[in-house]
């Protein structure tokens, strides 16, 4: 009730601030490259999909190489010790319903493994959670069915609260609706052997060292630069490395 009194008091500066980021953002491209590839030696031992917004599709890098694509692929092909196929699915500007129609619109290959990074246009959109939640089960289940994944890793909402682009009171707004989705994707997915949520690494976005963090952001202020996507990636192998194999 206190949020909902809080958003209706700051609607009009919420609104206009809003406007004003869109106006002012630096605007760059998604990476160039494929969308689709294959790295590392020797027997195949993962097939990827990556399903994502613009942080999924590259915006912040020049190459899909060191993008999260690239990074992620090349991260697991190392700790796996093999090759690694990856395809990828991701649009700037998508939210989760988008996402969802332009991966059942996709000619997918097949897959062992989901990744998702959305959620940061379903904030800015205003979703609710459990909309949100039953779009991510919805990607989740199409990939099953159309690719054969096994294992889904939900990439966490990014904490708004501390993205510096955004003006106060929006960013403090955006950031408790960012933290509302992770904290329903959580508690929908405790105890799930098949699906997983990870958080963004601390070093993305703390804020005890903001000329570290600076370093490892786009000149958007907003995405990873190619040593945020290695980190991001890096963060993410070590997970789907555990989570994927611990049967096998």
């Amino acid at each position: 009730m206190k949020l909902l009194l809080a958003k209706a008091a700051l609607a009009p500066l919420l609104l206009w601030q809003g406007r004003q980021v869109r106006r002012k953002a630096l605007r760059l491209p998604e990476a160039e490259g494929p969308r689709q590839g294959e790295v590392g030696d020797g027997e195949l031992l993962l097939r990827l999909l990556i399903v994502g917004d613009s942080s999924g599709a590259g915006v912040g890098a020049r190459h899909q190489d060191e993008a999260l694509a690239g990074r992620l692929s090349r991260a697991l092909a190392r700790r796996l010790g093999g090759r690694v196929r990856w395809q990828l699915v991701a649009q700037t500007g998508h939210d989760s319903a988008q996402a969802l129609r332009q991966l059942q619109s996709s000619e997918l290959q097949a897959a062992d493994v989901l990744v998702t990074a959305l959620g940061v246009n379903d904030v800015v959109a205003q979703v609710r959670p459990q909309a949100w939640l039953r779009r991510l089960q919805a990607i989740d289940a199409h990939a099953r069915q159309a690719a054969g994944v096994r294992y889904t890793l939900h990439s966490a909402v990014p904490p708004m609260h501390a993205f510096p682009l955004l003006p106060q009171p929006l960013r403090w707004w955006m950031g408790v609706q960012a933290m509302r989705l992770n904290q329903q994707l959580g508690a929908a997915l405790a105890g799930a052997a098949e699906r997983g949520v990870q958080a963004l690494p601390e070093a993305l976005h703390g804020a005890q060292n903001a000329q570290a963090v600076q370093a490892l952001m786009a000149p958007d202020g907003f995405h990873p630069g190619p040593a945020g996507y290695r980190l991001w990636a890096e963060n993410l192998s070590e997970r789907i490395a555990l989570e994927a194999f611990k049967d096998v």
